[in-house]
């Protein structure tokens, strides 16, 4: 059985919150994982910055790794803070970057 692959969240939090900071649109994004209909995905937001409404996957969970964001769900916002890990419910949802962010986001589509 061949080792897993390992990935420095850290590094990869710092390198795209760079990126997000040198974007005009204040976003990075990165695929990490890619397996079958498991998707891993790390998204670096500057303050201010958002995703706009967008329909959820099958499942899904947001991972904040550093800063503060809103998860924006039919007009309610929830606030997640570094460290704290939301499911993302099965309705259109948007994300608002408080202050410069990093989040993991994992999502099993169809």
């Amino acid at each position: 059985m061949a080792d897993p692959v390992h990935v420095d969240l850290v590094a990869l939090a710092d390198e795209h919150a760079a990126k997000a900071a040198a974007s005009p649109h204040g976003r990075s994004a990165h695929l990490l994982v890619h397996d079958g209909v498991l998707r891993q995905t790390i998204i670096a937001l500057t303050a201010g910055s958002a995703l706009d409404e967008h329909n959820a996957p099958t499942a899904a969970s947001l991972q904040v790794l550093r800063g503060r964001v809103s998860l924006t769900i039919a007009g309610r916002r929830q606030e997640l803070v570094a460290g704290q890990l939301h499911p993302i419910p099965q309705e259109r949802h948007g994300l608002l970057a408080h202050e410069d962010s990093v989040v993991l986001l994992t999502a099993v589509t169809n």
